[in-house]
């Protein structure tokens, strides 16, 4: 198989965040390969010029990085709404991977998701947090899975083995 995942970033980390604990994004690549065998993992975040290493990091990891231009608000806060890149990314490549996996809880994806249910091409939708998500994703219950249980296999941890230096 050759399945290509769809992450929005930005709903995946807050989400993630809410729950209490930090999503390990090198074990994150490595579940999608083994359960879901990505061979693509399309990453999509809004760009800020500091987080350079972060980004190195990723795409060490495996992800193909989307970005977003992002712009401060008001409130300090920076905004990069990446939902019109992953749902056009998505068309884009259709026809490059078997089935796709959709990772976000927003309902901005819910064309998207019925788009590829009805071309056979939708493997899973993954939610982040199955207290907290659009009622609009509410309609594909057989091919959604939340990630609120998988605490224990993609927490990150600081001190973690595959972290340290060797």
């Amino acid at each position: 198989m050759n399945n290509y995942a769809f992450i929005d970033s930005q709903n995946l980390n807050l989400s993630i965040e809410q729950q209490g604990w930090k999503l390990d994004f090198k074990r994150f690549r490595i579940y999608l390969q083994q359960k879901y065998n990505i061979t693509k993992a399309f990453l999509f975040l809004g760009y800020v010029f500091d987080n350079q290493r972060l980004y190195d990091s990723l795409q060490s990891y495996g992800y193909i990085l989307i970005f977003k231009q992002t712009m401060k608000l008001s409130t300090g806060e920076v905004k990069g709404n990446v939902d019109s890149e992953l749902v056009l990314n998505a068309m884009i490549e259709i026809s490059n991977y078997d089935k796709a996996v959709i990772i976000a809880g927003d309902g901005d994806y819910a064309c998207l998701v019925e788009y590829l249910l009805k071309q056979n091409k939708l493997e899973k939708l993954i939610i982040p947090d199955i207290k907290k998500y659009s009622f609009l994703l509410t309609k594909f219950p057989e091919y959604t899975v939340f990630m609120n249980n998988l605490k224990s296999k993609l927490e990150y941890k600081k001190n973690d083995r595959h972290y340290r230096k060797h």
